[in-house]
């Protein structure tokens, strides 16, 4: 029996799980049987996570600390001071060892006649090709600094890579040698992987950084040098958004002023090559003033993995994964009217299994229907080139009114929804930017139409964004329906946006911040009262995180009851499973494969008779009680099934699930029996549903 000898021994610290999250995508680039460029794309990945975790979570965790505060309470019961020193020994480990797996995937693609080489492996042909190269596309937009003692100290942008030059001035011949430093920013508008002349079939990449390396004598022409090196390096800026006050700016404009402030933000973490020269590191750091609350991390000779992320294909398919054509919904193509088949029947989609394009057929239908009035929709994250913009857009052309809630401190995407709201806006579309205090993080859509002189509703909802792009890769659940109790419950959430102070009461949806912790405390307390009666009870739910303290008391109080508890978890997992006498009735898994898991499920058995909810929502403090999220209850019994179905098969797999434990080591399971990898299967799933198997 584990000895739990304080009150937090219960939780995993929620930024360790999520390192150990990362971990699990580390294991993607580690694994032999991922295709080579897929694997080059997760150490992207990695290193992309790992970013935005220093620009947030590490942040937040360096002001608790700079306030001289323990931040025990909200920290899973760790010291601040020590929680980032263990994030930091964490991250130097883990970084090690990607270097390690993006040595030994060089490697195995060299065996593919792929060489990634650097400026010492470069032909004299080669020369000729990266000088040309050089001067037409990379110095035009290089940026060059020259740094010393008594000048300011330029301020480095956040998460862009610097080459820091040294340069020895003179002759071999001088006594006394003159020592310059400089600084070149590595260009983000030109692709880090330069492609060379194929010879001999086979194929060669350059880095930029190794391509500029290679024309140092060209930069620095002007200065006579008898030595010159240059040593990789990168810093993280806080990036929280800090709005100010000032009432008379729109809230538009306060975002955009903060979104701009963040290029500027302390640092937080400073990454650097090893092999620096000691006295240039020190010159660095004062310069920067890195400071001990900072993450000072020694790297590899190169940053910036995430790069890696857009690994050029090179035209070789077979060492990506075989591309997957989203498929229909069964009963629900792409011919006549969605909304007059949805007026029968509730439809799933289930991306990126099945194709996205319902999302935006379904708007676009509304924008040309002289029958429809109106449209609302909720917006968190919109893709680059939006065709869901560009449908409500159009509708308000066609005289539709047009409202739409969009969140403008969607985190890293404010740009493109600040972009896109002031377009909107523009074109006569209303909009709606937010509840003071909460986020609006909800995925929801309603369109009333004229039908026999009534008004008819059609609604969808989203475990997931309305973007087009990372409908591609991430899987999500979006339900569309007539039902009209749900539509009404709907048109409450968008009347609390507008009058906000009033709390709505619904009959169908659960609300968050008002209603959704009660709710799940309340359905968990049923399964209980029905395993003490001798019931059938139990709970599975399928999420991204599960952070919140209470909530896993309360699965913890569940599982002392003897309740099973079944739980799929992508990310963060701060409760610990198979604690005997507190958690031996809980089982976690992970996984983490092809796609990114974003579906959130909560099932609820109900002594035999099953609750379903989809849902935008995942068991974190915030989107329990500071933000505005809708869960929504399944009532057709084909889609019931069509979850439950999905949910078994991630619970099957034994191929790319990780096993959540006490140990936090990320073992995979490994049952008996056939091998279920749950993603390849569920496409294979719906494959066999289409065909009406």
């Amino acid at each position: 029996m584990t000895e739990l000898k304080k009150t937090y021994d219960r939780f995993v610290n929620r930024d360790l799980s999520w390192l150990q999250f990362n971990a699990r995508v580390l294991q993607e680039a580690k694994d032999p049987s991922v295709p080579l460029i897929e694997r080059l794309r997760f150490l992207g990945i990695f290193s992309n996570n790992l970013d935005e975790f220093f620009k947030i979570r590490y942040a937040t965790i360096k002001r608790i600390v700079e306030a001289g505060k323990q931040g025990r309470s909200e920290l899973g019961g760790m010291a601040a001071k020590d929680l980032q020193e263990e994030i930091t020994q964490t991250v130097i480990a883990q970084q090690q060892l990607s270097l390690d797996i993006l040595g030994g995937i060089q490697k195995e693609l060299s065996k593919e006649g792929i060489h990634v080489i650097n400026e010492h492996e470069i032909t004299d042909e080669q020369s000729l090709f990266i000088t040309d190269y050089f001067l037409r596309e990379v110095s035009p937009a290089l940026v060059t600094i020259i740094l010393s003692d008594s000048e300011a100290f330029p301020a480095l942008k956040d998460s862009a890579a610097y080459l820091a030059v040294r340069m020895v001035l003179g002759t071999s011949k001088d006594e006394t040698k003159e020592i310059n430093y400089a600084l070149i920013e590595i260009p983000r508008v030109i692709n880090r992987f330069v492609e060379l002349p194929e010879e001999n079939g086979q194929k060669y990449l350059i880095l930029l950084d190794d391509l500029i390396r290679h024309c140092m004598s060209i930069i620095f022409s002007i200065f006579s040098y008898q030595d010159i090196s240059a040593y990789m390096i990168k810093i993280t800026r806080d990036a929280e958004l800090d709005i100010d006050s000032d009432l008379s700016r729109s809230f538009l404009d306060k975002i955009s002023k903060s979104v701009a402030r963040r290029s500027s933000g302390d640092p937080v973490r400073f990454v650097y090559d090893r092999t620096i020269d000691p006295e240039m590191l020190q010159f660095l750091m004062n310069k920067m003033n890195i400071e001990s609350t900072d993450s000072v991390i020694p790297g590899g000779r190169y940053h910036n993995r995430r790069d890696y992320m857009k690994f050029p294909s090179l035209g070789r398919q077979d060492l990506l994964y075989e591309a997957k054509t989203p498929l229909l919904i069964k009963g629900l193509n792409f011919e006549g009217s969605l909304l007059a088949k949805i007026a029968k029947k509730d439809y799933l989609l289930h991306a990126p299994y099945q194709s996205f394009r319902y999302v935006v057929k379904f708007l676009r239908e509304a924008a040309l229907d002289p029958q429809v009035q109106s449209i609302k929709i909720t917006i968190y994250r919109l893709a680059e080139i939006s065709h869901i913009a560009s449908a409500l857009i159009n509708a308000a052309k066609n005289g539709k009114d047009v409202v739409v809630q969009i969140e403008l401190r969607a985190r890293f995407d404010e740009v493109a929804n600040i972009h896109y709201a002031e377009q909107m806006q523009e074109e006569g579309v209303r909009m709606i930017f937010g509840v003071k205090g909460l986020k609006v993080h909800c995925k929801a859509c309603l369109i009333e139409r004229m039908e026999s002189g009534k008004i008819k509703r059609y609604s969808f909802l989203s475990t997931g964004n309305f973007n087009e792009t990372t409908a591609r890769i991430y899987t999500d659940y979006t339900l569309f329906t007539a039902h009209e109790g749900i539509a009404k419950d709907i048109n409450k959430v968008f009347n609390f946006f507008d009058v906000n102070y009033r709390v709505k009461s619904y009959k169908h949806l659960v609300v968050s911040p008002h209603y959704t912790r009660k709710a799940w405390e309340t359905l968990i307390d049923r399964e209980i009262k029905n395993k003490q009666q001798g019931k059938s009870a139990g709970i599975q739910l399928k999420l991204n995180s599960l952070s919140d303290y209470r909530m896993i008391d309360k699965l913890y109080e569940a599982s002392k009851n003897e309740v099973p508890v079944k739980i799929v978890v992508r990310g963060i997992c701060c409760l610990i499973p198979g604690i005997k006498g507190l958690s031996e009735h809980i089982e976690v898994i992970s996984v983490v494969d092809k796609f990114l898991e974003h579906s959130r499920l909560y099932i609820f058995n109900n002594n035999n008779d099953p609750q379903y909810f989809i849902s935008s929502a995942d068991i974190m403090g915030r989107n329990l009680d500071t933000r505005v999220e809708i869960s929504c209850p399944i009532y057709d019994s084909e889609i019931q099934q069509e979850l439950q179905d999905t949910f078994d098969i991630s619970w099957q797999d034994n191929v790319k699930a990780r096993l959540i434990s006490e140990k936090q080591d990320n073992a995979y399971v490994r049952e008996g029996g056939p091998s279920i990898r749950s993603q390849f299967a569920t496409y294979e799933y719906y494959q066999k549903k289409l065909a009406g198997e």
